[in-house]
This record gives structure tokens, C-alpha cells and sequence, in this order.
């Protein structure tokens, strides 16, 4: 796992997990702007990215990973944690490892119920198309289609775009693999409970409805914890698409009570 930062490490750290086949720059818009008041750190998962060729074992595996790098540089808490779909359930597995890990969490259409029918659909998905979905021509007609699929306000920049082209093509279909069976099949822990943290859980509207259950669930769960419901909005589209509008909701959430222990 690889880690990279922005802003001062004095400030308050936030760490922001991407999902799944992404990698750090999923965040990178956010980190950049968060960065002039928080020390924003963004992992880049094991098997995705710059670390594609170390193998992805699990969300279990990788928040032992991320709670040795909070222990080691953060002094064993955050001051906020978030995460879209595969990192939104890092994030979740993190705040039921322990109570006191983040002040904040917010949590982007994650699962925590398992969906071991759609996991076997998406693993044998990848097992037939998946070298062609992610091969580097079908990146860049997926990036020369978004104009005709996308608003303007959600194409990716140049930066983004290069990126892209440079991380998806070399995802190992074993990661992917290992990625979709333990992630559908994750359930949420008892100790989430315990967890002290102030928490959103956000969705689309247009997401799956074992997304939606999901946040019901962790909201009856955690005794402090709000939806989002974002109207008109797919898959991690705040997170991954629309960072202005994904900074302006979450920026109040992050500065609410500040100054209180």
C-alpha cells in the first residue's frame, strides 16, 4: 500500500479510501482543495494502481494495513475518515475496529449486507469481458464516450484522464476477482456499536437497492449516524465525478463542532 499526502501534517488528518479499480487520484480534486486546513491522506489499495502488483486479499486485510499507518503516523487516530463503494466499506470495517479511529466518517454508496447472487454475477462478469473492459483501448473509448454519456460538470480533467489511462489497463483480473467476492460478501461487524464517530452514509438515488438497505442498516446500527440520499445520482458519483458538489456538502459536515473536544 502506498500513501500519498496533502497539506500540513500539524493540521487535522482526513483520509480519504477509493473504490474499487481506481486508486488514489479518485480523491485528488478533494485532497487538493481540502489540503489548505486538514492534512489529507490518500491511500492507493493493494492491487490497484502503483501497487498493482501486490496482490488484494480483502477489506479485513487492507484496514489492518490502514490501522498500522494511523498508529505509526497519526498517533492511532483520524480526525475524519471517507470512502467510495470499496473504500466506503474500508472506512466501515475501520470504525468497527475501533471507537475512537475517526471524529468523522463519511461513507459513499458502500455495502454491508452481503449479495453473494450478485458477487458470483460480477465475478463470472469479469472472468468473460474482463480483459477487454480493462484493456487500454477500452479505456479510451470509455474516456472518448463520456462527453455523449457524462454532463459536462462530471468529465473527468486531462490530469484525471491520463491517470485513467494509466492505472485501469494494469488491474490484475485476480484483484478484480478477489475484489468483487470479498466485497459483496462483507457484513457489518457488532463493534460498529461501540464507534463513537459522527457519520454520513450517502447513496445515489439510482444506486442498487442493497446499497440503500445497506445505509438503513448501519444507520440502525450506529448510534450516530445520517443519510444522504443524492436525487438523480448513480454510483459514487459525488465522490468520483462531481468534487465540487461532493466538497459542498461534506466541508460543513467536517467543520461542524470543530472547536468542541
Amino acid at each position: 500500500m502506498r500513501f500519498h499526502t496533502y497539506g500540513d501534517p500539524t493540521m487535522p488528518p482526513v483520509m480519504l479510501i477509493h473504490g474499487g479499480g481506481n486508486a488514489w487520484w479518485n480523491y485528488l480534486r478533494q485532497a487538493r482543495a481540502l489540503s489548505e486546513r486538514y492534512y489529507v491522506i490518500l491511500p492507493t489499495l493493494d492491487g490497484h494502481g502503483e501497487e498493482f502488483a501486490t496482490p488484494y486479499i480483502s477489506t479485513e486485510r487492507t484496514a489492518d494495513e490502514l490501522l498500522d499507518y494511523i498508529d505509526t503516523h497519526c498517533g492511532g487516530h483520524l480526525f475524519a475518515l471517507g470512502g467510495v463503494s470499496l473504500g466506503g466499506q474500508i472506512v466501515i470495517e475501520l470504525l468497527s475496529r475501533r471507537a475512537d479511529v475517526a471524529r468523522k466518517a463519511i461513507i459513499d454508496g458502500s455495502l454491508c449486507i452481503p449479495q453473494p447472487g450478485l458477487a458470483r454475477f460480477c465475478i463470472a462478469s469479469v472472468r468473460l469481458f474482463g480483459r477487454w473492459m480493462f484493456s487500454e483501448k477500452a479505456c479510451r473509448w470509455q474516456l472518448a464516450m463520456m462527453p455523449r454519456m457524462l454532463p459536462a460538470k462530471m468529465l473527468y480533467p486531462d490530469e484525471l484522464q491520463q491517470y485513467y489511462l494509466q492505472d485501469m489497463p494494469r488491474i490484475p483480473m485476480e484483484t478484480l476477482l478477489t475484489m468483487y467476492r470479498t466485497y459483496m460478501n462483507y457484513r457489518l461487524k457488532p463493534g460498529i456499536r461501540q464507534n463513537k464517530a459522527q457519520v454520513m452514509y450517502w447513496y445515489g438515488e439510482k444506486e442498487m437497492k442493497c446499497v440503500r438497505q445497506s445505509a438503513e442498516l448501519f444507520r440502525s446500527i450506529h448510534p450516530n449516524c445520517r443519510i444522504y440520499e443524492a436525487k438523480g445520482y448513480g454510483h459514487g458519483y459525488l465522490s468520483v465525478y462531481l468534487p465540487e458538489e461532493w466538497l459542498a456538502r461534506a466541508v460543513p459536515f467536517l467543520e461542524q463542532g470543530m472547536g468542541q473536544k
